[in-house]
């Protein structure tokens, strides 16, 4: 029967797996985001769909790291010029073309890192972009399900994938199709990429942090806005990366 705490009891050990078999790969885009931020850079974090909730976690957020960009489908018009309608198109991430106007309208410098998250890894935009992050140099950190992109063919015309791309791949551990409880008949309810890849993010800020604190420096750390004296902390951070940060409603 499917019930709360069956799917707590499903998710347990998944996260568990989660901390091992990702260890080495956290500890490799660690290096990445820790060299990228220390040498003046912003970590750049892209998620199409659900997957945007990984981007989320990592960017803006008390307790996270201050050099971060959430990229969005949205920025095409929330930042760009396209009319408010392209966004009814539910399949518009599966549009490669929109990558090269969302890198744009970033405006990342050399030394920025990309994080990119999929739970299928196939999809155009995120493909695309991971391309053009690749092609500019930049590090690329994928987030991505290794079940789910292995049994799916890509819709990007170059048959590649997210992780085809990437130089450090974190797998979410997310089953083919996401939703982890079997209905009786067919189907699945219950997603759980949201869940690790929430745990993948937040393991990456720790990882970083510790460098930070290993080289003997002051990590850049949001304080939650809601606190005293939250707002002139962030404020004051925010400040050394004038006009590189994006933070909207």
């Amino acid at each position: 029967m499917i019930s709360a705490q069956r799917y707590a009891d499903a998710v347990r050990p998944m996260l568990d797996r989660l901390l091992d078999s990702e260890a080495d790969g956290i500890t490799r885009a660690a290096d990445l985001i820790a060299d990228s931020l220390r040498a003046g850079g912003v970590l750049q974090a892209f998620g199409a769909g659900h997957s945007e909730a990984f981007a989320a976690e990592l960017v803006a957020r008390a307790g996270g790291l201050v050099p971060t960009n959430r990229l969005s489908v949205r920025d095409l018009v929330v930042h760009g010029d396209a009319p408010r309608g392209v966004l009814a198109d539910p399949k518009l991430e599966r549009d490669p073309s929109i990558a090269h106007q969302i890198y744009a309208l970033a405006a990342p410098q050399p030394r920025d890192v990309f994080v990119v998250a999929s739970q299928s890894g196939i999809n155009g935009s995120v493909v695309e972009l991971a391309a053009l992050v690749t092609e500019r140099g930049h590090p690329l950190i994928a987030v991505t399900s290794v079940e789910h992109t292995a049994r799916v063919a890509p819709r990007h015309p170059s048959g590649q994938r997210l992780a085809d791309l990437a130089d450090v791949v974190l797998d979410n551990g997310a089953p083919y199709g996401d939703a982890l409880l079997p209905l009786e008949g067919g189907g699945a309810v219950c997603a759980v990429s949201s869940v690790t890849t929430a745990l993948l993010a937040q393991l990456l800020t720790a990882e970083v942090v510790r460098r930070f604190h290993q080289a003997g420096e002051v990590p850049p750390i949001y304080l939650s806005a809601n606190v005293p004296g939250g707002d002139e902390h962030n404020i004051a951070l925010e400040s050394r990366y004038a006009g590189r940060l994006r933070r909207t409603a």
